[in-house]
């Protein structure tokens, strides 16, 4: 009988057969007719895309990929219904403080590739896939609300014996880090946030000239960068079909992403994010068939009464880091964290780990330090 709290070791084996049907689905997508004239304003340019899509099915090389991301200790171990995959990496430093580290949508575990060599000396790292997410999902049933994914992010902590540890995640981790913190408040002595979202209140006449920027960047967002949201938070099995039919679709949902949520100082996404990990990012959603799970879990975020009701102010403490596209507020933030860090950055973007992964992992250390001194 296997024992329901096991941790198990665990390798990336895509079978050559699911690496045919790739290709072969992408040689045979079935293009849409594009208006002329227009550009990423309405979606992601088919020459872009048929470019991308070109060298994703003749180019890229998974088998490579696969081989890199198997270099890190990897393990599975069940957890309320879900299958958790995460990196479990141990620093030289016996002494150091555990950190578990949190992905976002559309991204997955290896966001953090290139800051474990920055923080391993610190800290000893957990990477967990968020349930639901690549090789932690799919799941199917319904109730994965961001409290039930924090309960599991702090059971998998206990079941690998820390009892004090920090967290850092951004995007959706930026809702599920400080539900970390809530779950676990004797446990969690801090917790670190980039990609946050604060929704405005109160009175906004006294806002600054830098909120007022901030706050036309969110109206923006909600107006013309939002579709995905709406989609996934009140239709997710509709838009699932065609994700999970159609490799293109699955690139263009998530490419799309990358190119409005990374640094505008960049032309195109693999200008600021490189192609490769790009697409091994997006290979992860298609391979384990993930599309329709996550888009399940805005639906759940969406529709969570609890989550969404007033409640008291976390005491953890807890940092903001804002890169080049981030719309947090101060003023938003602190009712309901105890904010002690807030930090602007000029480089960088939505996705910090992949593209300032010297900046992130700089603030984290600092940070964390101020709190363990």
């Amino acid at each position: 009988m296997t024992n329901s709290t096991e941790i198990r070791p665990f390798r990336i084996e895509i079978s050559d057969a699911d690496l045919a049907d790739l290709r072969d689905r992408l040689a045979a997508t079935r293009w849409p007719v594009e208006v002329d004239g227009t550009g990423w304003e309405r979606g992601v340019p088919s020459g872009y895309l048929k470019e991308l899509a070109a060298y994703w099915r003749d180019g890229f090389d998974w088998r490579g990929q696969e081989q890199a991301l198997n270099a890190y200790p990897q393990f599975t171990t069940a957890i309320d219904g879900a299958n958790v995959h995460f990196l479990h990496l141990r620093s030289a430093n016996e002494d150091a403080l555990p950190l578990l580290l949190l992905h976002g949508w559309p991204g997955s575990y290896l966001e953090f590739l290139d800051v474990i060599p920055l923080l391993t000396d610190e800290f000893h790292l957990v990477i967990p896939s968020l349930p639901g997410y690549g090789f932690s999902g799919p799941v199917t049933g319904a109730g994965w609300t961001d409290g039930r994914s924090a309960a599991v992010l702090a059971a998998l902590m206990d079941r690998l014996g820390y009892d004090r540890y920090g967290v850092q995640g951004g995007d959706v981790s930026g809702f599920i880090g400080p539900e970390v913190g809530r779950v676990a408040p004797g446990r969690v002595v801090g917790v670190h946030v980039n990609a946050f979202v604060t929704f405005p209140s109160g009175d906004l006449d006294g806002l600054t000239e830098p909120e007022r920027r901030r706050m036309a960047v969110f109206e923006n967002f909600q107006q013309e960068l939002g579709g995905y949201l709406q989609l996934q938070g009140t239709r997710p099995q509709t838009v699932s079909y065609g994700l999970t039919d159609s490799p293109v679709a699955q690139l263009a949902w998530i490419v799309e992403k990358f190119k409005d949520w990374t640094d505008p100082a960049h032309e195109l996404p693999e200008d600021a994010v490189d192609r490769d990990r790009l697409l091994t990012n997006v290979s992860i959603y298609w391979f384990t068939n993930t599309a329709s799970s996550t888009a399940h879990t805005y639906y759940e975020r969406f529709h969570d009464a609890a989550g969404w009701a007033p409640r008291e102010r976390s005491a953890v403490p807890t940092a903001v880091a804002n890169f080049t596209t981030d719309i947090a507020i101060r003023r938003f933030a602190e009712p309901a964290h105890t904010i002690v860090r807030w930090t602007e950055f000029d480089r960088g973007g939505h996705f910090a780990a992949l593209e300032a992964p010297d900046l992130l992992a700089d603030d984290v250390r600092a940070f964390f330090a101020d709190l363990t001194r």
